[in-house]
């Protein structure tokens, strides 16, 4: 997979490939998919939702800039993979997911990784982002919003970036957004598919 999938697709970082390396996909995964754990495809997961392609977890995960020991909140948990991999990189992820069942089946699974301190789930509507802890260096989402959303924007510190897919709600472009010298600078990365953002600053 890092090998075919990641490098030969042109992704560099080191630290990302040697963390989709460790990290075993096939936990998080539902039973029945495990033998397509490591295909080149997003695959379903509980509740409607879906663990993304390994290309685009990798991706969005270079362009977010990870240093170790940096603080990361991520809206939209899902199966938990995004978080074990920034986990792995030495992060420290707060994750919010709206639907309590699926937050507590990434618990579970995050709870059996050497990285499992490393990660806090919160249940909670993440589009509003996190303001108790704002304001937040590193953003990652990994669900798509129809626009930026504001609090998103607000809580966004000078110097971090925020990854995010905007758009339609069956296709977006992945958009990398900076804070610099107290400006809002949007960069797009290209196009992208994500399951809705929901929530009171995404899709209703």
């Amino acid at each position: 997979m890092v090998e075919r999938q990641l490098r030969g697709r042109g992704l560099t970082d080191e630290r990302v490939l040697a963390a989709m390396g460790r990290v075993p996909r096939e936990r998080f995964v539902p039973a029945d998919l495990l033998a397509r754990a490591y295909d080149d495809d997003a695959l379903p997961i509980e509740d409607g939702q879906s663990i993304s392609q390994p290309y685009i977890v990798a991706w969005m995960t270079e362009l977010l800039q990870v240093e170790p020991g940096a603080r990361v909140l991520e809206i939209g948990t899902g199966s938990g993979y995004q978080a074990a991999v920034l986990a792995a990189m030495g992060a420290r992820v707060r994750t919010i997911e709206r639907l309590p069942a699926l937050a507590a089946t990434a618990q579970a699974r995050l709870a059996a990784l050497p990285s499992s301190h490393a990660v806090e789930v919160v249940v909670a509507d993440g589009s509003l982002g996190d303001p108790a802890t704002a304001p937040h260096a590193r953003m990652i989402v990994t669900a798509g919003a129809p626009t930026l959303p504001g609090p998103l924007l607000d809580q966004l510190a000078e110097g971090g970036r925020l990854v995010i897919p905007v758009g339609a709600a069956t296709q977006q472009q992945l958009v990398v957004v900076s804070r610099q010298a107290g400006r809002l600078v949007e960069t797009p990365m290209g196009a992208c598919a994500f399951v809705p953002l929901i929530g009171a600053a995404g899709f209703r």
